[in-house]
């Protein structure tokens, strides 16, 4: 097969959604399929160096360059059906994008009869109203936007919250999938698509191996947490820190990753001699140091479409402290639950947690969870999704034949 990705930033540049398709990208080549990316140009200098033809004309939209926007019209579709003129035929359209790289994706496949598969990789409602007070207007904005740019594609989707914006995008698909049970449950109730897929996003197999092959007995000493991640409000960064405070909890204290947040932090921090701040680690040190700990500890609340750490600490065998429910469901076990949000809550479950490593009853992540978190197994699954869609297209096209 050969399949398109679509993205709204650059697979060099930072971000969850452009790892996964990083990782997604290289199984399926192993594969044998064809995988061609399309997303924004990136203006900063530090691209790893990838030359992409379909790499689309675009604007830098932060400071650093790191990320830019591409205008889904006439000029990006041009530009798009040039770079395809001399290219095998596509197969399948992969949309992995939430806001411009969407609208172009969509419109590319239903300018050449192309059958969509869509991940939703973004909460929007949530998403939006954690970086803005303004995101009723906001999402207004992006739905009139959605509307103008996917004219003609599927049936008109009216309305201006998150739902009606996602519900909008997956008119034009054959298959929409999630990363996590929790999230395709909200879509499918709010009326975002009939049938959504999970397919969880994945840890790639070959920095696995390693890791799991050189780790050791725990050695002894205090409980060791990590908490990994951006530091930005929904992440809940700082709310850990004061339980962390509050508590006074015998255990070692590992922050891991950069933001916004980060003075904030360190003020808290001053009120426990235990905790670490390593700042923003290469992907396969930061496994590394999950592998290590004694627990990760998961903080967020309602923002997670999957949740990566905690599929990775389960990966790794080690066990999470997870205030989201959702995802301790999700997760199914090997882990410690926060029974509401609050600092004393989550203080009183930072104890729990350490008393039970110290006398070593600590959970144990379910292996089969471990198992299904490969990207190889992720991979076969996505790879069915592409089948079923275009046998569906096939028996379609054979019924009007009749």
């Amino acid at each position: 097969m050969h399949i398109v990705f679509f993205g709204d930033q650059h697979l060099a540049s930072l971000g969850g959604a452009q790892v996964s398709m990083r990782l997604q990208k290289q199984y399926l080549e192993r594969s044998g399929h064809t995988v061609t990316v399309v997303a924004p140009k990136m203006h900063s200098d530090r691209i790893f160096g990838w030359p992409n033809p379909f790499d689309l004309p675009s604007i830098p939209i932060t400071l650093d360059r790191e990320y830019s926007m591409s205008w889904p019209g006439r000029r990006t579709d041009l530009f798009l059906d040039r770079a395809f003129a001399t290219q095998p035929p596509v197969d399948i359209v992969h949309v992995q994008a939430d806001f411009w790289g969407a609208f172009i994706g969509h419109r590319f496949a239903h300018r050449h009869g192309i059958p969509v598969v869509h991940t939703m990789h973004n909460r929007v409602d949530v998403g939006m109203a954690a970086v803005t007070p303004l995101h009723r207007p906001a999402l207004a904005a992006l739905n009139m936007w959605r509307r103008q740019s996917m004219r003609g594609i599927g049936q008109p989707v009216a309305g201006s919250d998150g739902w009606a914006f996602l519900h909008g995008l997956a008119q034009g698909a054959s298959a929409v999938t999630a990363p996590s049970g929790h999230f395709a449950r909200r879509l499918e109730q709010n009326g975002v698509f009939d049938r959504v897929d999970v397919v969880w996003n994945g840890i790639d197999d070959d920095l696995l191996a390693p890791i799991l092959d050189t780790r050791q007995e725990r050695e002894p000493g205090r409980p060791r947490f990590v908490w990994l991640g951006r530091m930005s409000p929904e992440k809940r960064l700082l709310p850990f820190l004061e339980a962390v405070v509050t508590s006074q909890v015998d255990a070692d204290i590992e922050v891991i990753g950069g933001g916004g947040q980060l003075r904030a932090a360190e003020k808290i921090a001053r009120g426990h001699s235990g905790i670490r701040f390593a700042g923003r680690l290469p992907y396969a040190e930061t496994l590394a140091r999950i592998a290590d700990a004694d627990a990760v500890v998961q903080t967020s609340i309602g923002f997670e479409t999957q949740g990566m750490t905690p599929f990775e600490a389960a990966a790794l065998g080690t066990p999470t402290i997870v205030s989201d429910p959702d995802i301790a469901d999700e997760l199914r076990g090997g882990l410690w639950a926060v029974p509401d949000a609050s600092v004393p809550a989550l203080a009183d479950t930072l104890t729990r947690a350490a008393s039970d490593i110290r006398t070593g009853e600590a959970p144990s992540p379910l292996a089969e969870v471990g198992e299904e978190f490969r990207q190889s197994s992720r991979t076969a699954a996505m790879i069915e999704i592409y089948e079923r869609v275009l046998a569906g297209r096939h028996g379609a096209a054979d019924t009007l034949a009749t």
